[in-house]
């Protein structure tokens, strides 16, 4: 499903309207479905406050509150703009139905309880610009409450203050921890320019408003997605999960190959084999998941005799002798399987300006891209995504707050999770052992480039919702099955 514009989700809710469907039909489609979505995302129950201005955002706010509160058992509340009088009939109908007293005032957070959620309904998807008084301060409370006590910003739809079609976050905007989309991605939050104000994404299903092949990018969610949702047949074995070879590690950088592994491992690889130089066998042995198999390879070139069903190579290589280098160039060239090629591997193919094609996924942090292209480094990340598959038939995974998968004849990509938790060492290893093992079960590169990146970046928001900020990505690998799971459910 791809991303929309302003007037295509116009167009959208006047073909829902047109066929019978009244406005407050679908104001209460969508706020009920943005409450259930925001409730099974937070397993704690604490106290949820809509902000609300005139219109029908605010409307959608005031059902979801009175979804957590009868359905989830929060406690709720509304700090407003503007009096009652001056709000959309329907927000105003909506508020006679959630039955509060009155609104919140200035230092409600002291009589909170538990985690505390602010849920921006300013504005909605046709305002334009910087916000305005009272607004503004509106929004300043919020982002002074998050600051200073950790409460969590969740946007209706869009953070007010950012432009739903160019992405673009005007000064005073809503900072929110994650975007709740309703009915359909849009295209500007999507976009890396967006993402220090809207967070991670979520999109939140509506029957009547989805969305058809609109934008040339689209969001990676379980909603639309329906790839790595099969269950397995029941007489499944190790052999159809897949054999997955990983070349990774050295003396110095041991770490990577077994972060590697266990992502591999945790996502569901039949059999898993780090191949590693003799040099560093020893230091890994120890350590290596009991699960996988240990092989010395001082020649990569050793892996095509190999029954394999996926590789990856690069993580934690470190330097390599000329002899390695020309022997790993010619396996990248000659693998029948797929291939993650990644950290190490990824400086040597810079290096050496090795082409690479439909094979191989390329998996470079901001820095190995630059190396790779050049010539894209004064581009913005899409602009340079789209220009990189242009000359290409390789897959690219372009890593980042907001990662992009591009394949050439695909909308770009755009990963809905993650947490800027996961800025330390070893993520992109476990990224890179994830997709392998996905690979080697069968599934194509574009889409298990797709669901790693998702996996990983949800089940890191699994592990910050537990227990905080320290997330490691030992973390993350041990959360991966219940990702899955989650992916399968359509539950984010």
């Amino acid at each position: 499903m791809g991303s929309v514009t302003v007037e295509q989700m116009r167009e959208i809710e006047r073909r829902a309207m047109d066929v019978g469907v009244s406005e407050a039909e679908l104001m209460e489609k969508a706020g009920l479905a943005l409450g259930r979505a925001i409730g099974f995302q937070f397993s704690e129950v604490g106290t949820a406050v809509a902000y609300i201005g005139k219109g029908h955002n605010g409307g959608d706010a005031l059902i979801a509150l009175r979804v957590l509160q009868d359905e989830f058992g929060w406690d709720v509340g509304v700090r407003a703009a503007y009096e009652k009088d001056e709000w959309a009939e329907l927000s105003r109908k909506q508020w006679d139905v959630l039955r509060l007293d009155a609104v919140s005032d200035v230092g409600f957070e002291k009589h909170t309880f538990g985690p505390l959620l602010l849920l921006d309904g300013l504005l909605g998807i046709g305002a334009k610009g910087a916000l305005r008084d009272p607004l503004d301060l509106l929004a300043d409370e919020m982002e002074n409450l998050r600051k200073r006590i950790g409460a969590n910003v969740l946007a209706v739809d869009l953070p007010s203050g950012t432009d739903p079609d160019s992405g673009e976050v005007f000064p005073g905007a809503v900072i929110a921890d994650r975007t709740f989309m309703i009915g359909a991605a849009k295209v500007g939050l999507l976009r890396g320019s967006a993402v220090n104000g809207t967070g991670s994404l979520a999109l939140v299903s509506v029957e009547g408003l989805e969305s058809g092949g609109e934008g040339d990018c689209e969001l990676i969610c379980p909603q639309t997605m329906d790839f790595g949702k099969a269950p397995r047949p029941f007489d499944f074995h190790k052999g159809m999960a897949g054999r997955v070879g990983i070349i990774a590690g050295s003396s110095e950088f041991t770490g990577a190959a077994l972060i590697s592994v266990t992502g591999a491992i945790r996502a569901g690889g039949g059999l898993v084999t780090l191949y590693t130089r003799e040099q560093c066998c020893d230091a890994i042995r120890s350590r290596l998941p009991l699960e996988a198999m240990l092989k010395t390879c001082d020649d990569p070139l050793e892996l095509l005799n190999e029954r394999l069903d996926a590789i990856v190579v690069g993580p934690g290589l470190g330097e390599m002798t000329e002899s390695f280098e020309n022997r790993l160039l010619e396996l990248i060239a000659e693998t029948t399987v797929p291939m993650v090629i990644d950290a190490d591997a990824l400086n040597l193919i810079a290096r050496r300006r090795i082409t690479t094609d439909r094979r191989h996924l390329l998996t470079p942090h901001p820095g190995e891209f630059s190396r790779i292209a050049p010539q894209f480094a004064a581009f913005n990340r899409e602009q340079a995504a789209a220009g990189f598959i242009g000359n290409t038939e390789s897959i690219l995974l372009l890593k980042g707050a907001r990662t992009i998968i591009a394949s050439q004849g695909r909308k770009l990509r755009m990963n809905s999770t993650g947490h800027p938790a996961m800025s330390n060492g070893g993520q992109g290893d476990l990224l890179s052992g994830v997709i392998g093992s996905l690979l080697a079960g069968g599934m194509e590169i574009f889409d298990a480039a797709s669901l790693g990146t998702w996996l990983c970046g949800h089940a890191a928001e699994l592990v910050v919702a537990d227990r905080g900020e320290g997330c490691t990505a030992t973390d993350v690998a041990m959360r991966l099955p219940e990702s899955m799971r989650n992916w399968r459910r359509a539950n984010r």
